[in-house]
């Protein structure tokens, strides 16, 4: 199968479109099965590589793991003795650092490859190290893999704040080992995510005893042990907002069903600002038309929820470039995040890069042209542009959309794109 993708651009969007169940909730979801006594079936979950490598890891972790013909996933702990997650599996993903609190909790021990470097800057693993040792465990790092042990993990009260704010992943790392530590955990500058907030319904939907969901302040009273249940895991935020920004941006309109309004209200609330014309229906469903003229330039900066996600900040990008006047993205969460400007360029974009903002000239008229994506959000913004644009947009490494988007190209051509795979 290709690795690129070739897009035929001018195409109006129309039609209906479902949005799938949130990777950044499934994925600490799903190693949050590591701490159950019993089988766990969730429902709503993505057919991504992420998930495939998650399958990968869990099933060399001794659990489990099947997609029913329902699309449901069934995962059950059939040997609690293995706690090594190996750099060979560890490489393909981040998100596997989400190991090393379920199996600390559960097995009394995690040893987990260091996950390495990001194309979108740093990105330490020093506060979920931080959580995790406040509860107790001893932690080694040595010839690349962090070991951490535990005989009984204890109740703390932790404060979890960063230099960029709040940390989702040591969040929910330091929320799933809390759930099975002896005493009462305080959790202070939490990550107030809707992802974190569905791990943590989770984690209370299998017994255990948590207070503030949703909030800065979580408090896990712990529990001897986790029940399997079943689950259905929250709409997808980002995948929700870059359809937002393809119906804005080309076409007579898209519908998207399967959505959750609350979870992107900065998102609504700026492309409403550019002029796209945004509805909402009851059950989850909402249409997006683009702006009756030119988009207003808008400026944006990133921030920790619920302000606007950095991981829409490059398809807000895309669509800016197209908007009359100029226009500032400043990115507080990972200043880094920028290797997108010169490939939106290659297509037609006027954009320059000062320190942690990106400076947007509009009124860019999309023209077609051979592009290389860093990133998975990156990768969706030159999408988007190739829709936008005149003649054809091959789009390269693809690899990285099949990580965050289910079929994403499917979804695009059934709303009327031209989109091949090569």
């Amino acid at each position: 199968m290709g690795d690129r993708l070739i897009i035929e651009g001018g195409r109006p969007l129309s039609g209906e479109v479902e949005i799938s169940g949130a990777k950044n909730a499934a994925l600490p979801i799903l190693f949050a099965c590591l701490l159950v006594d019993g089988k766990t079936v969730l429902y709503n979950v993505p057919e991504l590589r992420d998930i495939s490598s998650t399958r990968h890891i869990l099933r060399k972790l001794g659990c489990g793991f099947e997609r029913r013909a329902d699309g449901a996933i069934e995962v059950e702990v059939v040997d609690a003795k293995r706690y090594t997650a190996p750099y060979e599996l560890v490489s393909t993903m981040r998100a596997s650092v989400w190991t090393m609190g379920p199996l600390l909790a559960h097995r009394g021990r995690a040893k987990v490859s260091k996950p390495g470097g990001c194309v979108i800057g740093a990105r330490p693993i020093d506060l979920h190290l931080r959580g995790l040792k406040a509860l107790g465990a001893d932690i080694e790092e040595t010839h690349g893999y962090i070991d951490l042990s535990a005989k009984k993990l204890r109740g703390a009260e932790i404060y979890l704040g960063g230099p960029f704010g709040s940390s989702v992943g040591a969040t929910a790392n330091t929320l799933m080992a809390a759930t099975l530590a002896e005493g009462t955990t305080v959790i202070e500058h939490a990550a107030c995510e809707p992802e974190i907030a569905d791990l943590a319904n989770f984690l209370a939907a299998m017994g255990a005893k948590i207070e503030g969901i949703g909030t800065p302040r979580l408090v896990i009273d712990g529990v001897d042990r986790l029940l399997g249940t079943e689950y259905t895991v929250i709409p997808d935020r980002i995948e929700t907002g870059t359809y937002l920004i393809a119906g804005a941006m080309s076409g007579d309109g898209i519908t998207l069903k399967n959505t959750a309004p609350d979870h992107l209200r900065a998102v609504i609330a700026i492309m409403q600002q550019t002029g796209a014309l945004i509805d909402e229906e009851p059950g989850g469903t909402m249409r997006v038309s683009p702006p009756p003229g030119p988009p207003q330039s808008v400026d944006v900066a990133t921030l920790p929820y619920p302000g606007f996600p950095t991981d829409m900040q490059a398809q807000f990008m895309a669509y800016m470039a197209t908007a009359d006047g100029m226009s500032v993205i400043t990115e507080k969460i990972y200043p880094d995040r920028f290797m997108h400007i010169m490939e939106l360029n290659r297509l037609g974009a006027k954009i320059r890069k000062e320190g942690n903002s990106a400076i947007i000239e509009g009124r860019a008229k999309y023209s077609g042209a051979e592009v290389m994506a860093s990133d998975l959000r990156a990768s969706a913004a030159l999408v988007l542009a190739g829709i936008a644009g005149e003649g054809k947009t091959i789009v390269n490494r693809i690899y990285h959309l099949e990580r965050g988007y289910e079929r994403l190209a499917e979804k695009l051509t059934s709303l009327g794109a031209k989109i091949t795979r090569d």
